[in-house]
């Protein structure tokens, strides 16, 4: 069982701010690939995958990271200076 987090605009379209998620996913992009697959609202936040940032642990990381060991993966849009 591992701990998803949807920020901003993720959370917007996929409707929920926070989830647990049951997944054999061995990477960040396979746990995507089992999202979304599972409705519209999914397939629509995860539609283009430049446009968003991931992380595992708070870490930064990138989608071929791999989850062994992961509690929470966080999804959210590039953060803009300001």
């Amino acid at each position: 069982m591992i701990d998803v987090l949807y920020f901003a605009w993720v959370r917007e379209r996929i409707g929920l701010p926070r989830e647990q998620v049951e997944t054999s996913a061995a990477t960040v992009a396979d746990l995507v690939e089992e999202l979304r697959s599972r409705e519209e609202r999914y397939a629509a936040a995860f539609a283009d995958l430049s446009a968003l940032r991931v992380a595992i642990d708070q870490e930064l990381t990138e989608f071929d990271a791999p989850l062994d060991g992961a509690r929470e993966v966080a999804f959210f849009p590039p953060m803009t200076g300001g």
